[in-house]
């Protein structure tokens, strides 16, 4: 029972990062339109540097010995998953309310990105409490510091996406909550959890090389008009990048 609570309190402080957006709410001006780009880029490279630094070394440990080209086929897989989605938000907007302004099918699809991300934290938290208290305590912290930039980035790109800014801060939290939902699954199922997630690492690296390189970094290749804020989403995006790695590197020293 300690276990569990320990897990599940875990995951529900760690889901609050989501409303790491609310700091921008009591703004009367609210989030800038160069203020949502630049986290729009930050978004795009911390997808990149969870999908690289974070997934592929987990599924290089987890499934040495492993024919390499399944692997591949699995990532492709997300890709696919993420081709696929997208193709059908964009049919079933155009389809049944062309007329209407809806939210933009990047905005979704990182909707669908961030809950399996999500459950699979769940998932990691669950395993390592099972493992022992101490070890899920650092474990926890060291997802909490990861989440806590992807969270941000991840409100800009649903009020970018043309969410509204209470609507945006509700859904990201919701899908937030998948973690509690993957702590469940881990402490229910026991080592058939590691399977699971095995299985969910590699789609979800395809899903976020889908999602960054497709959608959101051509999103901010729409603002160059201007040389100086160009360089400012670069110098964001590489800053990005570095915070991710230097997290991944933590959390692997704390497992």
């Amino acid at each position: 029972m300690e276990v569990w609570i320990y897990s599940i309190v875990s995951a529900v402080i760690i889901s609050f990062c989501s409303l790491l957006g609310i700091v921008f709410l009591g703004s009367k001006k609210g989030l800038g339109e160069k203020v949502i780009v630049a986290l729009v880029a930050f978004a795009a490279a911390t997808m990149l540097g969870n999908a690289f630094f974070h997934f592929l070394p987990e599924i290089i440990e987890h499934r040495e010995g492993e024919n390499p080209q399944i692997i591949g086929l699995w990532i492709i897989f997300g890709v696919l998953i993420g081709l696929l989605t997208e193709k059908v938000l964009h049919w079933n907007h155009c389809h049944h309310s062309p007329d209407k302004a809806h939210p933009h099918t990047f905005a979704k699809m990182s909707l669908l990105g961030d809950f399996i991300h999500n459950l699979m934290d769940g998932m990691v938290i669950g395993a390592s409490f099972l493992v022992s208290i101490p070890t899920g305590i650092a474990t926890s912290l060291a997802i909490l510091m990861h989440e806590v930039p992807q969270e941000l980035g991840d409100y800009a790109i649903l009020v970018h996406g043309g969410y509204e800014k209470k609507k945006a801060l509700l859904l990201n939290f919701l899908t937030a909550l998948s973690a509690v939902i993957g702590v469940v699954i881990t402490l229910s199922i026991g080592h058939f959890a590691h399977d699971i997630e095995m299985i969910l690492l590699p789609i979800s690296l395809g899903m976020f090389v889908y999602i960054a390189g497709t959608d959101l970094i051509p999103e901010v290749n729409k603002h160059n008009e201007n040389l100086k804020f160009s360089l400012v989403q670069v110098v964001i995006f590489v800053i990005a990048i570095l915070i991710t790695y230097a997290l991944a590197h933590f959390a692997e020293h704390a497992h």
